[in-house]
């Protein structure tokens, strides 16, 4: 590919760098320069949610259809730009929230069109996208190097002068790089301009709920569900956590939880040949209760260690439940579903799951939240016990499979 792999490699860097630059110390910013309660802090993050529901219109109605995905990806960047920006600005939660609401409805919809922009240059995107992918996540932990190693936006001095709020206007000045990047990418026209019209069905994954007639899958679906909820204990509590029980540069140790998914997404194809699907979905769910425990009884002190090892089991948690579950789903629904599949689940746990699960993780840390100090114990035994109920309602209903021989999706 030559020069054009320079230029997704570039994009991909971008296009994570501008998440990875606010959405990790969102917490920590709404509940230090904002008073957010841990109600509102959960609002916040599930805009997530939001747009990811609201994605697959964007691009099902319009971007597959009417205009190429290089020039969308452009225009939203540029969107984006805007909204970051006046994030950085907000003065209390009721100004910011309808920014970050705006920027996830236009953010979400660009991790397809980076996808689709990258895959249409490939001969072999087996083969080739996963050497561009990877520039994505390497984006997203300089961005948390940036924050803690360079700027120390998230040390205790930075925060009480409330100096995080920089970390948007760093977000915006990257997505209007991005931005102005897009429209010189390599041109991506609509995959189904003069094709049917797409009916709702197809862009929810309407066609692939028949999947759900198979047992195991539909165990599988429901666990997807019910194990994001956790996730969004982590996404939402991680930084503030690590910020008020004084871990240094929060920001930047975090990045370890990137560095182990690369690490673990190429050790993943030997665990699902080794071990099947089914032990290596239960493991993901597994390691989800160990985090959650080795956070509830670590410290910043003597055990440090615990709170280290608990972000580098971001690999486990992510690549073997959320990446096999991305494998298990292409392997059982073939040719015919497979892109309504990936919508489905996408949907159920970004878009339902994440939706349910920051709602309980702001009224479990309002819960334990006191005159402005959290009981951190009890807010992380929480997401434990559920992820091991979850995992133990899954070791018993899910009957074991062949091991699947589907392809890999990204995640």
């Amino acid at each position: 590919m030559g020069t054009v792999a320079y230029r997704l490699s570039l994009m991909m860097f971008l296009q994570f760098f501008i998440w990875g630059s606010w959405f990790v110390t969102l917490g920590t910013f709404l509940a230090g320069n904002l008073s957010a309660t841990g109600a509102q802090i959960g609002m916040a993050f599930s805009t997530q949610s939001w747009g990811a529901i609201i994605a697959p219109f964007v691009i099902g109605l319009i971007a597959d259809r009417y205009f190429n995905a290089e020039k969308i990806l452009g225009a939203l960047h540029l969107i984006g730009a805007v909204l970051l920006y006046q994030m950085h600005s907000a003065e209390n939660f009721s100004t910011f929230y309808p920014y970050v609401l705006g920027y996830m409805v236009v953010y979400m919809p660009t991790l397809a069109l980076v996808n689709s922009v990258a895959f249409r240059q490939m001969e072999d995107p087996t083969k080739e996208f996963a050497k561009i992918r990877v520039w994505g996540t390497v984006g997203w932990i300089a961005a948390g190097l940036i924050i803690s190693f360079v700027f120390s936006w998230d040390s205790q001095e930075s925060l009480s002068k409330g100096l995080l709020s920089n970390t948007f206007l760093m977000g915006s000045c990257a997505a209007l790089v991005l931005g102005l990047f897009s429209f010189t990418l390599p041109a991506t026209t609509p995959a189904a301009r003069g094709k049917e019209k797409v009916t709702f069905g197809e862009i929810v994954g309407a066609d692939a709920f028949s999947l759900l007639k198979d047992r195991n899958f539909a165990i599988f679906f429901v666990s997807s569900i019910l194990i994001s909820i956790p996730l969004a204990f982590y996404y939402q509590n991680a930084n503030p956590f690590l910020v008020e029980i004084g871990v240094t540069n929060p920001t930047g140790k975090m990045t370890i939880g990137q560095i182990s998914e690369v690490g673990f997404m190429l050790l993943l194809p030997i665990f699902l040949q080794r071990f099947g699907v089914k032990l290596t979905l239960l493991i993901g769910m597994l390691a989800w209760l160990a985090r959650y425990l080795l956070f509830a009884f670590g410290d910043a002190d003597e055990r440090v260690f615990m709170l280290i090892l608990g972000i580098a089991l971001h690999g486990i948690c992510y690549d073997f439940f959320f990446v096999t579950g991305q494998i298990y789903t292409d392997s059982k629904a073939g040719s015919r579903y497979r892109s309504s599949a990936q919508g489905m689940i996408t949907l159920a746990t970004y878009g339902l799951g994440m939706l349910i699960g920051f709602t309980v993780a702001g009224y479990v840390t309002d819960l334990y939240t006191d005159d402005g100090l959290h009981d951190w114990f009890n807010i992380w035994v929480f997401p434990a016990i559920f992820a091991s109920i979850v995992a133990l309602i899954f070791l018993l209903a899910f009957k074991k499979e062949n091991q699947t021989s589907g392809e890999e999706s990204g995640g």
